[in-house]
């Protein structure tokens, strides 16, 4: 009988985590295959080839443990039909899919049953990603008949053209690209598609280069907004608090604070793990976090969530991402509102905060290597980037003085 295993990749990837592989053993060959997940050492359990210490990876855990048991279905039965089978015969029986070879072929009913897979497994926010990005070729191809050969550089750049014809920017246009590039590759990885009909060899999604504003205000216009009293706006104080929350706490992002617990405060630090970078933070209670975490413990719903944004325990992923895009959309209008009342002309969004948060230890004078450390950013040249695309603001503030 083959022996079967989760295991993580030796080499680790540019962000530190590894990639989790699927390992069949037989006759002491190996095959391996790619799985989505990619996990830090800190949250793999190597005994038990799964993640640990961490409620979100349930539905990580589940989906691995059922493609482990696909796996281990497929030797019994092989060991049934005949006891002197290879990884050969398993490989060719464990890549084929429920469909026909004609469906496999088709681009769009690979890219679904990702799309699928995705789902399954909690990562909600990938899923509707690609999910966006699959309407958007749909509509330009008008059905969803697309054989992975038919994706060329020129089938590629004539997408490109359509997006632009309707609006589209670098930025966008790279996303797009970017999704169905993911998806040729994980084709490929499955052997659905051959290596050889690989498009991006000669059309680069480098040439997108994109360098969006990244708005932030200086620290005067962040201690306007701090110092506003929201008392006389009910409707406006949860959005307030967030705000100033984010700013306090080295620019958290609206998702790590829909998803901060109790259980993460400790007497004078917050713990968490950043849900992008998957950086660990140990983070200061200074006096104005503190008093919107005794806000918030003193109107609790009751749950294990510090803000009301997921309105009880247990949702499930769907129901957490559609909480997540309805209240970050109020969040956001609430910030023009916000800042309309302090008299701000930019246009202030969920990012500002944590864009503000650098620009405010830059005009402070606080060395770029401490910026980086505390956004978590695992380069410094991220930061340095980060802080170029903030200096416009301040190039023309300093080329006003001389009116």
């Amino acid at each position: 009988m083959a022996s079967i295993k989760l295991i993580l990749k030796k080499k680790p990837l540019r962000d530190g985590t590894f990639p989790i592989f699927l390992r069949v053993t037989k006759n002491r060959k190996h095959k391996h295959y790619k799985t989505l997940f990619n996990a830090n050492i800190a949250h793999w359990d190597h005994r038990s080839g799964q993640f640990k210490n961490n409620k979100q990876y349930i539905q990580e855990n589940r989906f691995l443990q059922n493609l482990k048991t696909k796996a281990f279905n497929i030797c019994s039965q092989l060991e049934i039909d005949t006891e002197n089978y290879s990884l050969y015969d398993f490989d060719n029986v464990f890549r084929v899919k429920a469909t026909s070879k004609t469906v496999t072929k088709n681009f769009f009913f690979f890219w679904d049953e990702i799309i699928t897979e995705l789902r399954s497994s909690g990562r909600t926010g990938d899923a509707s990603l690609h999910d966006e990005s699959f309407k958007a070729l749909k509509r330009f191809n008008k059905s969803t008949k697309l054989n992975f050969e038919e994706i060329n550089f020129t089938y590629l750049s004539k997408y490109e053209n359509y997006l632009r014809s309707r609006g589209g920017t670098n930025g966008g246009i790279s996303i797009r690209m970017r999704s169905i590039r993911t998806i040729f590759n994980r084709a490929i990885d499955r052997e659905a598609t051959s290596a050889n009909l690989y498009p991006f060899k000669k059309y680069k999604i480098s040439k997108l280069k994109s360098n969006p504003s990244k708005i932030a205000l200086d620290y005067f216009d962040v201690m306007k907004i701090i110092q506003w009293d929201s008392s006389a706006y009910p409707h406006l104080v949860n959005s307030h608090n967030y705000f100033v929350f984010s700013f306090y706490t080295r620019g958290m992002n609206f998702t790590d604070q829909m998803l901060l617990k109790w259980s993460q405060i400790g007497s004078k630090k917050i713990f968490y793990i950043r849900s992008k970078s998957k950086g660990n933070f140990s983070i200061t209670i200074l006096p104005p976090v503190q008093l919107i975490l005794d806000f918030y413990r003193a109107n609790s719903l009751g749950t294990k969530y510090i803000f009301p944004i997921l309105l009880k325990d247990n949702m499930t992923p769907m129901q957490i991402e559609n909480r997540k895009k309805k209240t970050r959309q109020k969040y956001n209008k609430d910030l023009k509102e916000i800042a309309f009342h302090c008299e701000i002309d930019a246009k202030v969004s969920s990012y500002v905060a944590r864009h503000s948060f650098a620009n405010s230890l830059k005009q402070m004078g606080v060395a770029t290597d401490i910026i980086s450390e505390a956004l978590g950013h695992r380069d410094i040249k991220v930061t340095q980037g980060y802080l170029k695309s903030l200096e416009n603001s301040i190039v023309d503030e300093a080329s006003a003085l001389l009116l």
